[in-house]
């Protein structure tokens, strides 16, 4: 039932939606479910080119008697700040993880991510994310290593020494950018795809199509992140709070 966990007729017709080509948001709109609970579903489950409605539903059960044999994990059972309720947290952050993943990260890189957006300093050192994340100091290393290469952390030394990991508004900026020039070695090769195969033929115009096209996109994009930009840093004050602090 909507609202309810998902049963194995609703992961079927999940399935054959998939087969099908429907985008999430139509996948869920048949069933009566939210988007977010559809595109969860499929992400924790191989994603749409291996999503299994049996093995899904099978793994779904086996983690719900694991949850209820296994103590609460710490994110659950520990008083959040500001008054949070720790189920609705855990709830969004799983959320946004299932987002981020859809958009392109991996599962530990977008997991840490989430982890950096909703801790309110928004930094955490390795050794605290490996807590909150209960995974090892060496899947904490490479999943940080994917989010620099990408733009979407930074590193600082603290007073102590200790390297702190750390998403800001200029970052958040930087990555736009970056992921809009992205496509700038494309254009560059399409362009010469134009002179090798004689500039007035069908396939010398497909490419110089396809470059004006992507050109387009970025300089749109570069440009509205430039005029975007103040907006990013236009936010109340925040406080850390001691769980950030670690």
């Amino acid at each position: 039932m909507p609202g309810g966990r998902l049963t194995q007729q609703e992961r079927r017709q999940i399935a054959l939606g998939l087969a099908d080509s429907l985008p999430y948001a139509e996948i869920a709109r048949r069933l009566g479910r939210p988007t977010s609970t559809v595109t969860r579903e499929v992400m924790r489950n191989g994603g749409p080119t291996t999503y299994r409605a049996d093995l899904a539903h099978r793994a779904t059960e086996r983690r719900a008697h694991r949850r209820r044999a296994a103590p609460a994990p710490e994110s659950r059972s520990v008083t959040q700040p500001h008054g949070r309720d720790a189920e609705a947290v855990a709830e969004y952050e799983e959320t946004l993880t299932t987002v981020l993943m859809a958009s392109g990260l991996p599962k530990m890189p977008a997991r840490v991510l989430t982890c950096l957006f909703t801790s309110d300093a928004g930094s955490l050192t390795a050794s605290r994310l490996a807590e909150r994340l209960q995974v090892s100091p060496a899947s904490i290393s490479k999943a940080i290593a994917f989010l620099e290469g990408q733009s979407l952390v930074r590193r600082e030394r603290d007073e102590r020494r200790r390297d702190r990991y750390i998403v800001d508004d200029e970052l958040f900026y930087q990555a736009t950018v970056a992921s809009a020039r992205a496509n700038d070695r494309l254009v560059e090769t399409a362009r010469q795809g134009v002179a090798v195969l004689g500039p007035h033929t069908p396939a010398a115009h497909r490419l110089e199509n396809i470059a004006r096209f992507l050109d387009f996109i970025s300089e749109s994009v570069t440009r509205a992140a430039e005029q975007a930009r103040e907006v990013l840093h236009t936010r109340p004050d925040t406080t850390a709070t001691p769980d950030d602090t670690a």
